[in-house]
């Protein structure tokens, strides 16, 4: 086990791949498979199995890639629509849900009645633990959730809330939604986490640290992946600044006056 072996492995997975799979596998999967390698290989040194890490000379390099998310337009016109297809609608619905509470495909897919509490304001709490990182996550009902959940009442089955397709029919519905509405966007359900980081809260001025634990995250370095500065909030904060240089530049002229009749 060599650095020849990491190498000849990350070729492997960029260009051989596609012979076993009948698909390539990109750059940043391609790292990904790599990081995971490495942790093994971490471990087969605490074991003393191997003397030195053969990934200490390789350096991982990730392509920054532009996430997708709905706009507050787009967003309202999802949620607006209504679709004749019941299994566009349902879709629709858990889409829209974990776009106001910003829950994952499988923490939406697990979550049951249970997990739904009152708070500490007397409303609505989703009460629950992700299931990617263990961490424990407590979500306040918006209206718009709550009312998704209301029309879902009736029909729970096994005390889960949703009814949820696997992740490969929603990703397709999703693509279909989209397509119908005219957003040329390639959305999927992770998407939707995005719109809730970027379109539901930052953009509405809810500090950085209260959505870090709104979705989770161990570290604000991971939120800071979703928060985009969205022109709508560049255009609001340079109007702020604005305003404030203009007054400055008032006082700073009326003090000048004031000098003058003092002479």
């Amino acid at each position: 086990m060599n650095y020849r072996f990491v190498t000849d492995f990350e070729q492997f997975l960029r260009k051989y791949s596609a012979k076993v799979s009948r698909k390539t596998c990109g750059n940043n999967g391609t790292m990904k498979h790599l990081e995971r390698f490495k942790k093994m290989l971490n471990l087969s040194i605490r074991l003393e199995w191997l003397v030195k890490n053969p990934f200490d000379n390789f350096q991982f390099r990730f392509e920054k890639n532009e996430r997708q998310y709905l706009s507050k337009r787009e967003l309202q016109l999802v949620e607006t629509t209504e679709f004749t297809n019941s299994s566009l609608q349902k879709v629709k619905d858990v889409f829209i849900f974990s776009c106001y509470t910003g829950l994952s495909y499988i923490d939406l897919k697990e979550l049951t009645i249970h997990q739904i509490i009152k708070g500490i304001d007397g409303s609505n709490w989703i009460y629950t633990k992700r299931e990617k990182t263990d961490e424990t996550v407590k979500v306040p009902l918006l209206s718009q959730a709550q009312n998704i959940m209301d029309r879902y009442g009736d029909s729970i089955k096994d005390e889960f809330l949703f009814p949820v397709f696997s992740n490969q029919k929603v990703n397709k519905y999703l693509k279909e939604i989209m397509l119908q509405l005219k957003i040329r966007k390639n959305i999927t359900f992770h998407s939707a986490r995005h719109t809730f980081a970027t379109t539901v809260t930052l953009s509405n001025g809810v500090p950085i640290e209260t959505v870090s634990k709104l979705l989770g995250h161990t570290k604000l370095s991971t939120t800071q992946i979703y928060a985009r500065v969205l022109e709508g909030k560049l255009s609001e904060d340079m109007l702020l600044l604005k305003e404030k240089l203009s007054l400055c530049e008032s006082e700073d002229t009326n003090l000048v006056a004031l000098d003058g009749s003092n002479e």
